[in-house]
C-alpha cells in the first residue's frame, strides 16, 4: 500500500469506534477534571521582556545585581481628589491611610509616601493628582489575579467617595485583561448557523462544536497549568482560544462531511466514521501538522515572549487535530444514523456530495480563462497589500484599552496630573566601575536631552558599585517620538556624558524593552519567514510529488499573508475605520504581530491548500487529464473549503469585540487573510494557475522520484487497493 499513514489512521479510529462510549467518556471526563484542577489551581499569565544582549535587558540585570529591592520594578498608586486638592488635610490623611494599609499587606515590599520630603514629584503640578510608588514581592510571572486583586483592594479601601483610585505599572495590567466570554459566545453562534446552513440538521451542526469545545476547554487548562511554572504572555490564552476554536470547527467539520459521503455511499455509521478519519482525518493530521511546526518555529526567532505565543497556540491546534481523529469518530459512531435527525427546511440542498454544481460551473469558468484570473487577483492582492511597505513595529498602547479598566484608568490619571510621558518612565542604569561623579553628571545631561521631561534624582547602590534613576519623556511610551529619544539617549547623549569616563550606562525599562522588542523582531523576521517557507515547500513535495506546486502554493502564501499585512497597516496603524472596531484613532501595530501571524497564517492556508490540492490529485489519478482534475477537484472541494473558512473568519472577527487592541489586531488581520486565502486565492489563483501550469504540475525529476517515500494524504487509494484486495 502506498502509505502506511491511512492505514495506523484507519486502525486508531475503527479502536476508538470500538470502544467508543470508553473514548468519549474518557474525553469528556478528562475535559471536565482538568478545568476543575485548572481553575483551582489559577493561572499566572505574564508578559516576559528578556532579551538576552539587548540595552534594556543589561539595564535589568544591573538592576536584578545590585538593587534586588527593586528588581520587579514599581508600580504607581494613583489618587485623584474628586474635590479640592490632593494636598487638602482631608484627602492627604486618606492618602496616608491607604499607604498605611498598603505597607500592612502581604505581599508589598515598600509603598513610599508622596508627602514625605524629596517625593514632591509625585504630586501633580495642579496638586489634584498625587501618586505613592509601590514594590511588590513577586515579579510580573509570579504575581497572580487574586493577590493582584487583594493590593488593589487594599490601595483603595480607605477612598470613600473622596477620591478616585488606580494601580499601574504590571499589578494593574494583571488585573486590566478584558474577557473573551462575548467572543466565544459570538464565535460559536456563528460558526453554528454556517454549520447548520452546511449539512441542514442540528445533530450534523452540534458534531463539530462539541468536538472543537472539548478540545479547547482542555487545551486552555493545560495552558493555564503551564502558566504555574513557566512565565507565559498574556495574549496566549486569547489567541490559543482563537486558533483553538477555529481549527478545532474547522477540523471537526472535515471528518464529518467526509463521514456524511460514506454513509450516503453506503456505509454503515461505524464504518464511514473510521473512514472520514483514515481520509479527511490525514488532510487534518498533515494540516495540523504542519500549523503545529509553523507555530513552533516561533522560537527560532528567541524572544520568549513571541515563544510563548506560538507554542501556546500549537498546544490548542495539537489537542483540537487528536479530538477531531479520536473523540469525534466515536462520537460519531455513538450517534449513528441520528446524525440526519433534527433536520432544518432550508433553501438548498445539503446532502452530501462529491461535487457542487455550482462550483463546478465556477471551476470551469476560471478553466476557460485561467490568465485573465491570474492577473487580476494577484494585481488585486499586490493592491491591498502596498500599504505594508509603512508597516512600523510598534508597542502595546495601555491608552487604547477600555476606559473602566485598571491599567487605563491609572493612565488617564497620570497623564492628567503629570503629562503622558510619566506613564512610560525610562530606567537609566549606570555601572560606575568606580566612578562616583558620573551619576549627577549623566542625569543632567540627560535632563536637557530633547525629548526628556524632567529625571529623578540618582540613586546609588550601597557599594558605590551602581546608579540608577528615571527619564521622563515627553511623549507617550506608544509614540514614534519616545523611540527616537531611546536612540538619540543610547547614541549620543549617554555616550558624550560618559566620554573619558570607565562607567557603562543603559536604557531600560518597560518602554524600552518593547523598543528593543521590535528591533529584534524586524531582524529576525525574515529568517523565520524564510525557515517556515522551505518548510512548507518541503512537505508539499513531499505530499503531492511536484516541485511547481510547492513553489506556487509558498508564493500565493506570502501575497495573502502581505495583503493581511497591508490591511493591518490601514485599518490600525493609518486609522482607516478605527472607530468601527471600537478605538479611538490610530494606534501602534505591536511589534510581535506580523511575525505570529505569519506563523498562524502560513500553517492555517495549508489546510485549504492540502484539501483542495488532494481533491485535484485524486482527480489527475483516475482521468490523468489536468484541466479536467482542476475543475472536479475545486468542484468537489469549494462549498466544504468556502464553509470552513467562513467559520474561521467568523471565530477571528468575534474577537474584534475585546477591548484589547492587540486582540483586535489579530482578530481584523486573522480573518482578513483567511477570508481572501479561500476565496481569491484557493477558489481561484491556485485552480487558474494549475490550470495554466498544465501537465508540468505533476512533474518531478527522476531522481527525486525515486528517493521519495509515497504519501497517500486523504487514503482514497488505500480503500481502493484494499477493496480489490478483499
Amino acid at each position: 500500500m502506498r502509505s502506511s499513514i491511512t492505514g495506523r489512521l484507519y486502525r486508531l479510529a475503527k479502536f476508538c469506534i470500538r470502544h467508543r462510549k470508553t473514548v468519549v467518556s474518557f474525553w469528556l471526563v478528562l475535559a471536565v477534571a482538568i478545568v476543575l484542577f485548572g481553575n483551582s489551581a489559577g493561572t499566572q499569565f505574564a508578559d516576559n521582556l528578556s532579551l538576552p544582549g539587548t540595552g534594556s535587558q543589561a539595564a535589568t540585570d544591573l538592576v536584578a545585581e545590585d538593587f534586588p529591592g527593586q528588581a520587579n520594578g514599581t508600580n504607581p498608586i494613583v489618587y485623584k481628589a474628586r474635590q479640592g486638592k490632593i494636598t487638602d488635610s482631608g484627602n492627604q490623611s486618606l492618602v496616608e491611610q491607604s499607604i498605611k494599609k498598603l505597607s500592612d499587606t502581604s505581599g508589598v515590599t515598600s509603598v513610599n509616601d508622596p508627602f514625605s520630603p524629596g517625593n514632591e514629584a509625585q504630586i501633580g503640578k495642579a496638586e489634584t493628582i498625587a501618586y505613592a510608588s509601590l514594590i511588590i514581592d513577586d515579579s510580573r510571572g509570579e504575581l497572580s489575579d487574586e493577590d493582584a486583586n487583594r493590593i488593589i483592594d487594599a490601595a483603595a479601601s480607605t477612598a470613600g467617595s473622596k477620591l478616585d483610585v488606580a494601580a499601574g505599572g504590571y499589578l494593574g495590567q494583571q488585573v486590566s485583561k478584558p474577557s473573551t466570554r462575548l467572543s466565544e459566545v459570538v464565535g460559536l453562534a456563528a460558526a453554528a448557523v454556517v454549520l447548520l446552513l452546511t449539512f441542514g440538521s442540528v445533530v450534523a451542526m452540534g458534531m463539530p462544536l462539541i468536538s472543537a469545545v472539548t478540545g479547547l476547554m482542555i487545551s486552555l487548562s493545560l495552558i493555564g497549568l503551564l502558566s504555574q511554572v513557566t512565565t507565559i504572555s498574556t495574549t496566549s490564552p486569547t489567541l490559543a482560544t482563537m486558533i483553538g476554536l477555529g481549527v478545532g470547527i474547522d477540523y471537526a467539520l472535515f471528518v464529518v462531511t467526509r463521514h456524511r459521503l460514506a454513509m450516503h455511499s453506503g456505509n454503515d455509521p461505524p464504518e464511514a466514521a473510521a473512514r472520514a478519519a483514515a481520509t479527511a482525518g490525514g488532510a487534518v493530521v498533515f494540516a495540523g501538522s504542519t500549523v503545529v511546526v509553523a507555530l513552533l518555529s516561533l522560537g527560532l526567532a528567541g524572544i520568549p515572549l513571541v515563544w510563548t505565543l506560538g507554542y501556546s497556540a500549537a498546544i490548542a491546534v495539537l489537542v483540537a487535530m487528536l479530538a477531531a481523529i479520536t473523540f469525534l469518530p466515536a462520537l460519531l459512531a455513538l450517534i449513528g444514523p441520528r446524525i440526519e435527525h433534527l433536520r432544518v427546511p432550508l433553501p438548498h440542498s445539503t446532502a452530501p456530495d462529491t461535487r457542487a454544481h455550482g462550483w463546478e460551473r465556477w471551476a470551469e469558468g476560471v478553466a476557460r480563462r485561467p490568465l485573465p484570473a491570474v492577473i487580476i487577483t494577484s494585481l488585486v492582492l499586490l493592491l491591498i497589500a502596498m500599504p505594508a511597505r509603512n508597516l512600523h513595529l510598534g508597542q502595546e498602547d495601555l491608552g487604547a484599552l477600555p476606559k473602566s479598566t485598571e491599567t487605563r484608568r491609572a493612565y488617564d490619571l497620570i497623564t492628567e496630573g503629570f503629562g503622558v510621558g510619566e506613564n512610560g518612565p525610562l530606567l537609566i542604569a549606570t555601572d560606575l566601575n568606580g566612578d562616583s561623579a558620573t551619576p549627577d553628571k549623566l542625569a543632567q545631561d540627560i535632563s536637557g536631552a530633547e525629548g526628556v521631561e524632567a529625571v529623578s534624582p540618582p540613586q546609588i547602590d550601597k557599594n558605590g558599585n551602581a546608579a540608577i534613576f528615571n527619564a521622563i519623556p515627553t511623549t507617550a511610551p506608544s509614540s514614534r517620538t519616545t523611540e527616537h529619544t531611546v536612540a538619540r539617549l543610547r547614541d549620543k547623549t549617554i555616550p558624550d556624558a560618559l566620554k573619558g569616563s570607565e562607567s557603562v550606562a543603559y536604557v531600560g525599562g518597560s518602554t524600552a524593552g518593547y523598543i528593543d522588542l521590535a528591533d529584534e523582531i524586524g531582524n529576525r523576521l525574515p529568517y523565520v519567514i524564510g525557515l517556515v517557507v522551505l518548510f512548507s515547500f518541503l512537505v508539499l513535495t513531499l505530499a503531492f510529488r511536484s516541485l511547481l506546486i510547492p513553489l506556487q502554493a509558498a508564493l500565493m502564501n506570502l501575497l495573502s499573508i502581505g495583503a493581511a499585512y497591508g490591511l493591518v497597516t490601514l485599518v490600525f496603524q493609518e486609522g482607516w475605520g478605527a472607530g468601527l472596531i471600537g478605538l479611538d484613532g490610530p494606534i501602534p501595530i505591536v511589534s510581535y504581530l506580523p511575525l505570529v501571524m505569519f506563523a498562524i497564517l502560513f500553517g492555517l492556508s495549508m489546510d485549504y491548500e492540502v484539501f483542495l490540492l488532494s481533491q485535484i490529485r485524486e482527480a489527475h489519478h483516475k482521468s490523468g487529464d489536468n484541466r479536467e482534475s482542476v475543475i472536479k477537484g475545486l468542484a468537489s472541494s469549494g462549498r466544504v473549503i468556502t464553509s470552513a473558512a467562513l467559520i474561521m473568519v467568523a471565530v477571528f472577527l468575534s474577537f474584534v469585540l475585546n477591548g484589547d487592541p492587540v486582540v483586535k489586531q489579530f482578530g481584523v488581520g486573522l480573518a482578513f487573510a483567511v477570508a481572501i486565502d479561500a476565496t481569491m486565492v484557493r477558489c481561484l489563483l491556485v485552480p487558474a494557475t494549475l490550470v495554466l501550469v498544465g501537465r508540468r504540475n505533476w512533474e518531478l525529476p527522476g531522481w527525486l522520484e525515486r528517493v521519495l517515500p509515497r504519501v497517500d494524504i486523504e487514503g482514497d487509494e488505500y480503500f481502493e487497493k484494499l477493496a480489490r484486495k478483499e
